[in-house]
């Protein structure tokens, strides 16, 4: 079983960047590390999402090029680096884990941490 505790969120002007941490504590190899975001009155959605056993990762469509995901391994935790957001981005950031590898599917995830809130302003 694993722990997951996000950080990192805050408010930032678009354009700007961000980066969300996410500690994991416990057995994190063969496992997928990923990052949902959830806006107000709108469904819970995949981000980025990367394999520990190969370091394979995978990044929605809505953000790629903007937001990158990475793995410190000394550290256990895994990184969302967000480059020039946009106001769209505002959202609450979870952090979710599972044994094997990635998908987009919530249902998958078996292991949620709290959440980190992210405000962009234009």
């Amino acid at each position: 079983q694993v722990h997951l505790v996000e950080s990192g969120g805050g408010s930032v002007q678009a354009g700007g960047s961000l980066t969300l941490s996410c500690a994991v504590s416990g057995n994190i190899y063969d496992r997928s590390v990923a990052w949902f975001r959830q806006a107000p009155g709108k469904e819970r959605e995949g981000v980025a999402c990367i394999y520990t056993e190969t370091g394979n990762t995978y990044v929605a469509d809505a953000v790629k090029g903007r937001f990158t995901i990475s793995r410190e391994i000394a550290k256990n935790t895994i990184y969302l680096q967000m480059n020039n957001v946009r106001p769209s981005d505002t959202a609450m950031y979870y952090c979710a884990a599972r044994i094997g590898a990635c998908f987009w599917q919530e249902f998958r995830f078996d292991t949620w941490g709290l959440g980190t809130q992210v405000t962009v302003s234009s």
